[in-house]
């Protein structure tokens, strides 16, 4: 396979020898099917390019550069080719539970191990192919992170609804034993794959150590439009508890041995069990954050700093409100009490904001949307400005997940509406403007 070349950076070493509109076909030998083909065979301080010009005609380039020098060469799609869709059809799965009208982009199900390397996605390998699989050895691209879900190659099979997903699991084994890195998650189903399944998972993933660095344990999330779907229920207290207490049993089984904490539950999990959040110690560097798990703890620690290290004495008079789900609410809440006492010429309101459009067991605030928000916060006081999560938008800041943007947004509610990131000094700081 080749991949053409939409530009090339002016002030690269290839920038007299190759044009856009050509095609790169090879690397010192090596074919160049996609960004990590690339990455990997362009180091190093001499390559040798085969390219085919935009004419056809098929030409070798001497370059010379720095050891880890980019060649300068920039592609018509970022991984090359086209992004790789997941083949499963899981009893869980989020997406099947999209209503329609929603952004084109988001029924998209993802299950590219190259975007787990770049972009931490989590895979589930039954897609995975043999060269995929020695590539990533051979590479040593590492870490993997990898939705196992169970370690029951039957039940597997059965919640993932794909006759591979059971023997993709020998891939973990093989990643390990080449020594590379292995982050994992699993989304748990009330009867299926908690209890004693959930000791069997965390038996079995212990054979992978020390490969494997980490787990967390997800709740299954439910939406109001699962018609036609598995029947599933959501967590109460008392399940939730009994995750909590297995996961615990699990590291302290370890913590005997020597071996540091694998196993975390995901932060919804202590709420709907209505257990205290542990600290921050307890999640070491944090290895799953991306799950929902320490998000708490890592959030009111960095506004406590922020606000201990704070100079409150010249801040002006101003009146905010902060909208947030409803899992965050408690936390939002507090932070905004121990603002409020530090700085007597801050008010800060905090909403609470149900999301009527996924169903009411879907509490985070990054499945919020832009109508639960404007019905929600209608002919309210909001103050001098409105502070949402940032999550609730996607990447690129402009859109919720119905298509409506915060200027539309800050336009029904008559407020200027900030998104704000998930960082405890960002949110001090937009509080205090």
């Amino acid at each position: 396979m080749s991949v053409l070349i939409r530009s090339v950076d002016k002030t690269s070493p290839c920038r007299r020898k190759i044009k856009a509109g050509d095609t790169l076909a090879a690397i010192n030998g090596h074919s160049i099917d996609d960004v990590l083909d690339y990455r990997f065979y362009a180091v190093g301080r001499r390559l040798t390019l085969e390219v085919i010009t935009a004419k056809g005609k098929r030409k070798t380039v001497a370059v010379r550069k720095g050891e880890d020098e980019d060649p300068g060469l920039v592609f018509d799609t970022y991984l090359m080719d086209k992004q790789r869709g997941c083949q499963n059809k899981c009893v869980f799965c989020f997406i099947d539970q999209l209503p329609p009208g929603l952004r084109e982009s988001l029924y998209f199900k993802d299950d590219d191990s190259r975007l787990s390397f770049l972009f931490g996605n989590y895979i589930t390998l039954t897609n995975m192919t043999r060269r995929e699989a020695d590539r990533i050895m051979e590479m040593r691209i590492s870490p993997v992170n990898v939705s196992v879900h169970t370690m029951n190659p039957e039940l597997r099979t059965e919640m993932m609804k794909n006759r591979r997903a059971g023997e993709s699991l020998a891939y973990l084994r093989e990643f390990a034993d080449a020594g590379i890195a292995l982050n994992t998650q699993l989304v748990l189903c009330p009867g299926l794959n908690d209890g004693d399944e959930l000791r069997r998972s965390f038996r079995e993933l212990m054979r992978l150590y020390p490969a494997l660095k980490s787990v967390a344990a997800v709740p299954v999330g439910l939406t109001a439009y699962r018609d036609g779907l598995p029947v599933l229920t959501g967590y109460t207290k008392e399940k939730a508890d009994e995750v909590i207490d297995i996961i615990d049993e699990f590291n302290c089984a370890n913590y005997i041995k020597n071996i540091p904490q694998l196993a975390f539950a995901a932060d919804e999990f202590y709420i709907k069990a209505g257990r205290e959040m542990p600290g921050t110690d307890y999640y070491g560097d944090f290895p799953q954050l991306e799950n929902g798990v320490g998000m708490w703890a890592l959030l009111r620690e960095e506004f406590m700093d922020a606000l201990n290290g704070a100079d409150l004495s010249g801040v002006l008079a101003r009146s905010v409100t902060i909208a947030t789900g409803e899992a965050a609410y408690p936390l939002i809440s507090e932070l905004a009490g121990l603002l409020q006492s530090a700085a007597k010429n801050v008010n800060v309101g905090v909403k609470k904001v149900k999301n009527n459009f996924f169903g009411s067991q879907i509490t985070v605030a990054g499945l919020l949307t832009g109508r639960d928000y404007a019905e929600q916060l209608a002919g309210l006081a909001l103050g001098d400005e409105l502070l949402i999560p940032a999550s609730s938008l996607r990447a690129e800041g402009d859109l919720f997940l119905d298509g409506m943007s915060p200027e539309e947004l800050g336009a029904r509610l008559g407020v200027q509406v900030r998104a704000v990131k998930n960082d405890g000094a960002a949110l001090l700081d937009a509080i205090l403007s």
